[in-house]
């Protein structure tokens, strides 16, 4: 049988969240009924993407519950940036462990204000008892035939990537040792910047895209796979921000730029000639790029340190906490 005290905590819930969100002109019906009704711009192609995030494996336990809601949006959004999309809407569904409303308030902080930032609309979702686990679907819009992809990188294509890499891991290895936390490096893991003025300005320019989730070198390994090349990185062209390299020496760095994932950068290629455009999109959205390596004919990925020697790391992606 039902608990309909139970039943009434998440109804309340529901109507908590509902009485938050910011609705758009295409969303027809949102919040409230048994599933949402939205209208697709005509010639318009719809991009979906869904991530998981559960407490301890994805974000430590001690992360407040804005930092949490921001992050669990800022994925699904990194996905759309990967593919050119402009997002518009989004469901949400929680797994909590009781019916914490000052939790719930908290989370939606930090949730709806990335979502007013870009436009996305909260439009259904789900409430359950469970272990904290957030479950996020975002829907996005691309022109036909102009979605960027894994499977499209060309020998000869420069490799770049957006921000700088090794943060959030950095500030993962300092709560693992409980040791002096650096402010900057914390906030890089848990409000990452989702690159979706860059991702859409790239459509016409960038060959193949992927947003850093699981490491560089993993995530670059993908779109190697998909388009039947190799690629080749400069491990000293890896940007680092002026924080990573005062709380680490220059091999932990290197290792955590390279592998440590929750970066939530793109990871792009483009043929040489679209260096000087790539630039200008750069300084138009405000996003620093760095050229870090090309694309080879053959297999896999190799990085190479300053005098062109192989430069092999202990792991090769993201572990989630493991």
């Amino acid at each position: 049988m039902s608990d309909p005290h139970r039943d009434a905590r998440e109804f309340d819930l529901i109507e908590r969240i509902r009485r938050r969100v910011h609705s758009r002109d295409d969303v027809v019906l949102g919040i409230g009924d048994d599933a949402a009704l939205l209208q697709v711009p005509a010639g318009r192609w719809l991009v979906v993407a869904a991530d998981t995030l559960n407490a301890g494996v994805h974000f430590p336990e001690d992360t407040a519950p804005a930092d949490v809601g921001w992050k669990s949006l800022a994925v699904n959004l990194s996905d759309l940036a990967a593919m050119g999309a402009e997002p518009a809407w989004c469901t949400l569904s929680l797994s909590l462990p009781g019916g914490d409303a000052h939790w719930v308030d908290g989370f939606l902080d930090g949730f709806l204000e990335l979502a007013h930032a870009h436009r996305v609309a909260l439009v259904g979702g789900d409430t359950t008892r469970g272990p904290l686990s957030i479950s996020v679907t975002v829907h996005g819009f691309v022109a036909p035939n102009r979605a960027l992809r894994r499977e499209a990188a060309c020998v000869g294509d420069d490799v770049w990537v957006s921000g700088t890499l090794g943060d959030a891991a950095g500030a993962l290895a300092q709560w693992r040792a409980g040791s002096l936390r650096d402010a900057f490096l914390r906030a890089r893991l848990d409000r990452p910047t989702p690159r979706l003025a860059l991702g859409a300005a790239l459509a016409d320019v960038a060959n193949a895209c992927i947003d850093v989730s699981d490491g560089l070198l993993a995530d670059l390994a993908h779109v190697a796979r998909a388009s039947g090349v190799g690629a080749r990185v400069e491990l000293d062209r890896l940007p680092a921000s002026d924080a990573l390299r005062a709380a680490f020496d220059d091999a932990t760095r290197h290792a955590w730029q390279a592998t440590g994932g929750d970066d939530y950068e793109l990871c792009f290629t483009a043929a040489s000639q679209m260096r000087e455009e790539i630039e200008r999109i750069a300084r138009e959205t405000g996003t620093p790029v760095a050229r870090i390596g090309r694309i080879e004919a053959g297999e896999g990925v190799r990085a190479v340190d300053a005098l062109g020697a192989p430069w092999e790391s202990a792991q090769v992606g993201y572990q989630h906490f493991a």
